[in-house]
């Protein structure tokens, strides 16, 4: 008789950045699970980009509905009661512990923060947020692996608006609209371009619509610098940023891509990023915080590229 292979489901939600620092516990899991029918649970904004990976045999789409949405409750209660062999729980928010403590039923094992799991998770604060991953993946028996980044590329940029000649920067004046006060003034980033473009290396604005304010502000100042704000999709960003010289750019998702694609990357961070959990994680991966994100120059970010580059902007 041919025994089924392991289940095994882990949860994670998402932001861009989240998933990005999820990266190497995925691949953790995989390693130690090679045989498994291996499912993330994830929303529907990361699906696709999930679907790319080469992690997963199936993507489940939690719909995150409200606990009084009884049709959407019976519908979790019925996907947590299949014949799961174990659950990672990567988010560790408060919605996926009522899932365990509700949903999974007691033969399952769960390893995650609650102290009932099978695997329970010790204390993890201060831990950035890709060594927590992998610390659960450990937790569970699987090896420390690096997740291999090959499987991410996109065609080569063309067009209008995504014609790119080496060497360029890329910008990323963008973050969370709900989150303003993690965005670091449009004028500086016009500095900064100022600066790269006197230095000979073309300043690449990147970001969604909703950054096209703050692009404006840049082009003003720099008008050879090539916006690609609104004109990418994931997998062509990830061309963009893994071919550049340097990117720089605030507490979002792309920054922490360019990072793990060990682009030179620097985050420029407000009191609102602990760097001890959120710091973007690659091999040439730096940041630089001010409680008052305007109060860090264009000078300071030229400065802070010593530590990621093989050279060395000096500032007049």
């Amino acid at each position: 008789m041919t025994l089924k292979p392991p289940k095994i489901m882990v949860i994670k939600h998402g932001a861009l950045g989240d998933m990005v620092q999820a990266l190497d516990g995925f691949a953790c899991l995989r390693a130690g699970h090679p045989d498994a029918h291996l499912s993330l649970l994830t929303t529907a904004p990361f699906a696709d980009f999930a679907r790319a990976m080469p992690f997963f045999d199936e993507i489940i789409i939690d719909q995150r509905a409200k606990p009084w949405n009884l049709s959407a409750l019976c519908r979790m209660r019925r996907l947590f009661r299949q014949d799961w062999t174990r659950i990672y729980d990567f988010q560790s928010s408060k919605r996926t512990r009522r899932y365990f403590q509700h949903l999974v039923p007691a033969k399952t094992e769960f390893v995650g923060v609650p102290e009932k799991a099978s695997h329970p998770l010790p204390e993890m604060v201060g831990m950035n947020n890709r060594d927590r991953m992998v610390k659960t993946a450990e937790i569970g028996g699987c090896p420390h692996v690096s997740a291999p980044m090959d499987w991410l590329t996109g065609n080569p940029l063309t067009g209008e608006h995504l014609s790119v000649n080496a060497p360029y920067a890329v910008l990323i004046p963008g973050c969370s609209p709900a989150k303003p006060a993690k965005r670091w003034p449009a004028p500086h980033f016009a500095s900064l371009a100022q600066n790269l473009f006197k230095r000979g290396i073309t300043p690449v604005l990147a970001g969604t619509a909703v950054d096209r304010d703050a692009g404006e502000v840049i082009k003003a100042s720099v008008p050879e610098a090539i916006d690609t704000i609104g004109h990418t999709n994931l997998m062509e960003l990830a061309s963009l940023l893994r071919n550049a010289a340097l990117v720089v750019g605030n507490d979002t998702g792309p920054v922490f891509l360019a990072a793990r694609l060990h682009t030179p990357t620097i985050m420029v961070m407000s009191r609102h990023t602990d760097p001890s959990m959120s710091a973007p994680f690659g091999d040439h991966a730096s940041w630089i915080k001010r409680d008052d994100i305007s109060t860090i120059t264009a000078d300071m970010v030229l400065e802070e590229t010593g530590k990621v580059m093989d050279i060395k902007f000096y500032c007049p």
